[in-house]
C-alpha cells in the first residue's frame, strides 16, 4: 500500500499526525518538562513544516493523456459546451477549437485532451453521435507535423 495513491490532503493529514506523535515522543524523550498538549502542538508544528516536503501532487506529465480530434462540430459550439460534453466521460485537461486566421470564425473542428482511459471511453461513445444537430467524428489526433517537414515536402 503506497501513501502516494491517496489524495494529497489525506497524505498531509496522516503525515502531520505521525510527525506530531513523533515530535511528542522525541521531546518527551529529551526529558523536557512541558505539558503534553504543548508537546503535541510542537510536534504538529514540526509536522506542518516537514509535510510539504514529503508530499507531492501528481504532475500532469505523470498521467498518460490522449488528444482527441473532434470533427464536424457545429460552428456555434464553444469550448465550454464541448468541455461539458466530454466531461461526462472523465476529466478534460484542455479543449482547443480551431478558428480561421482571417475571419476569426470557428472552423468546425477541435481537439480535446483527456486521460487515456477517459479519452477511449469518450471516443467510443461520441464518435458518430449527434451534438447540436451535427454528427460528430471523434478520433485520436495525429501528431502535428513540424513546419520544417511541411516545407521540405512542399519543395520538389
Amino acid at each position: 500500500m503506497k501513501l502516494s495513491q491517496y489524495p494529497v490532503y489525506a497524505q498531509s493529514a496522516l503525515l502531520a499526525l505521525v510527525l506530531a506523535l513523533v515530535g511528542y515522543l522525541v521531546i518527551r524523550w529529551a526529558a523536557l518538562e512541558l505539558d503534553a498538549a504543548i508537546l503535541f502542538a510542537l510536534g504538529l508544528l514540526l509536522g506542518g513544516l516537514v509535510v510539504p516536503l514529503l508530499t507531492r501532487t501528481p504532475t500532469p506529465e505523470a498521467i498518460p493523456t490522449t488528444t482527441l480530434y473532434v470533427g464536424n462540430l457545429p460552428y456555434r459550439a464553444n469550448e465550454a459546451s464541448v468541455r461539458t460534453l466530454f466531461e461526462n466521460f472523465g476529466q478534460v485537461l484542455s479543449v482547443r477549437l480551431m478558428k480561421d486566421k482571417q475571419t476569426g470564425k470557428r472552423r468546425g473542428f477541435g481537439f480535446v485532451e483527456m486521460p487515456t482511459e477517459a479519452a477511449l471511453a469518450a471516443q467510443q461513445a461520441l464518435n458518430d453521435s449527434e451534438f447540436q444537430q451535427r454528427t460528430l467524428k471523434v478520433r485520436e489526433a495525429n501528431e502535428r507535423k513540424d513546419e520544417e517537414e511541411a516545407s521540405d515536402q512542399a519543395q520538389p
